[in-house]
């Protein structure tokens, strides 16, 4: 059994890679809203916390009632209770990277979990 997963994604509207890596820990997909679309709804998590990277473009998010402009090379972190939808710009697309891991739960990262 190998130790790794690789795997190529076409251009598509929306790519989840929980399955496709068989994650274990985190879920990530990656995202692009044509110009002028938005997420179809408002949603919030009950545990799981979500880093989005804008890769691509600008738009904006509205979190819990705030609107915050994005563009590329942009990171945020939002709560899982937060109330959140993302929207393109009326005249480029958005591209972004959504990871959702539970709140709470890094216990050790870079060095502190490294074997050297």
């Amino acid at each position: 059994m190998k130790n790794y997963n690789k795997i190529s994604i076409a251009d598509s509207a929306r790519t989840e890679l929980h399955d496709q890596l068989e994650l274990t820990g985190a879920e990530i997909s990656i995202n692009t809203l044509t110009p002028g679309a938005s997420v179809p709804f408002v949603h919030s998590h009950k545990q799981n916390e979500e880093i989005y990277g804008i890769l691509e473009g600008k738009g904006k998010v509205v979190i819990d009632g705030e609107e915050t402009d994005l563009s590329a090379g942009d990171w945020l972190r939002i709560a899982p209770p937060a109330k959140r939808q993302f929207f393109a710009d009326k005249t480029c697309a958005i591209t972004y990277i959504c990871i959702q891991v539970k709140q709470n739960s890094l216990e050790n990262y870079t060095m502190t979990d490294a074997i050297v």
